[in-house]
């Protein structure tokens, strides 16, 4: 992996680049889409460009990278690895591109540190940056391979149905009758969409369907941003896009699904612990699903915060599933403190936040995550304190991975 000679000037340096790296990944960006802006219009998302936050998770990632091969020089962290490579494959990101990356970003590293770039530093980092651009071209390219290539294919719209206020559920079909390859519970696509101004923009959707259907299911919240723009993709998709309308669709992708072989009916299978929040309900949903469909018999703790239960998007699903598995524990917490049904009678839960002081975590759960960054920590931290180990703790980030942004 990284050679000796470079884990001293990595180490040695390390300081001075990481203080750095914020603003270095902010003239990369500069430059690149001066240099290439069809990148911004097409394949770049613009909301986290404006927001910041795809700068951000680009600097944590080449901090934690390049402190991981500091501490462990003939290893690399291969579920980080694997992470950036579903979202880079789901975009279609070609191998091609990380020349192109390593130019500008070198380019800012140099703008940046000026006098302390000597070629010894140069050549350090260059090191580091083509470890960790060849590891990602080897995993995309077999990620490619497995799923036929990493064109998108036009699906039609088959089905639409209005969640809750902010969330609709697009039923998809592939367009040419063809057939739709398989996915794992907990995978996502990329959809893309044209946009009034002409930019083609790519938002990836968990499946929040099980897989096994001749349909895909994408279960989208429309981003209201407050201060900042409404999200254009989810708000194009909910003004827009209708039954007979067509999308353009990718293979699905992500690395947040069962471990093992939690689809047979093994009653000694590892105990599992899904939980959610908001939106985040989508991959949780369709795990549920494949282990209602498969006659998963282990024991499963479900857990879900939200504002309300009139704000809880696949609620019915969520139980429904969660009814059907033998050993199942559910717990539903929500902001608000009362809630009347349609029918008029009380709706039973926990007010709050997710608090898991009070429920059984068995030895050997694995648990998978996904929900709004401060849920994830704070499920995670409970979880550890309870016994769970780290490496048993799956999560999935809606967005750029802020995670390793503020770790390093």
């Amino acid at each position: 992996m990284l050679s000796e000679h470079s884990v001293a000037t990595v180490r040695a340096t390390l300081t001075v680049v990481g203080g750095a790296i914020g603003e270095i990944s902010e003239r990369f960006y500069a430059g690149l889409f001066a240099a290439r802006p069809e990148l911004l219009r097409d394949l770049f998302n613009r909301g986290n460009q404006a927001a910041g936050t795809q700068r951000q998770a680009l600097a944590g990632s080449i901090a934690a990278f390049a402190t991981y091969l500091v501490d462990h020089p003939d290893d690399r962290p291969d579920a980080m690895l694997a992470r950036i490579a579903h979202k880079h494959a789901s975009l279609g990101v070609t191998a091609e591109q990380y020349a192109l990356i390593h130019e500008h970003l070198f380019a800012a590293i140099a703008d940046v540190l000026g006098e302390a770039v000597t070629p010894e530093v140069a050549a350090a980092w260059d090191e580091v940056y083509w470890l960790l651009a060849n590891a990602l071209i080897a995993i995309e390219k077999r990620l490619y391979e497995e799923r036929g290539g990493s064109e998108m294919r036009e699906w039609e719209v088959v089905g639409r149905v209005e969640e809750t206020t902010d969330v609709a559920t697009f039923r998809l079909r592939p367009a040419d009758g063809g057939p739709a390859a398989d996915f794992r519970a907990g995978q996502y696509v990329s959809i893309q969409v044209e946009l009034p101004d002409g930019a083609r923009q790519i938002r990836q959707y968990s499946l929040s369907a099980a897989p096994g259907s001749p349909l895909r299911q994408i279960s989208v919240k429309r981003a209201r941003g407050g201060t900042a723009p409404d999200g254009e993709v989810s708000n194009h998709l909910h003004a827009r896009v209708h039954v007979g309308d067509r999308l353009r669709v990718s293979a699905p992708y992500g690395d947040l699904v069962l471990a093992g072989n939690p689809a047979g009916n093994d009653p000694a299978a590892a105990p599992l612990f899904l939980a959610s929040a908001g939106i985040g309900v989508t991959p949780i949903v369709a795990m549920l699903g494949q282990l209602a469909d498969t006659g998963h018999q282990g024991p499963v703790t479900v857990v879900h915060g939200d504002r309300s239960p009139a704000e809880h998007a696949l609620r019915a699903d969520h139980e429904a599933y969660a009814g059907k598995l033998p050993d199942a524990s559910v717990h539903f917490w929500y902001e608000e403190a009362a809630h009347r049904d349609e029918a008029g009678a009380d709706v039973s839960h926990r007010t709050g936040r997710v608090d898991l002081s009070g429920i059984a975590v068995p030895k050997g759960t694995r648990a998978y995550l996904c929900g709004p960054l401060p849920f994830m920590r704070a499920v995670r931290a409970q979880l550890i304190g309870k016994g769970v180990a780290p490496a048993d703790i799956h999560y999935e980030v809606f967005g750029p991975d802020l995670w390793l942004a503020q770790e390093s």
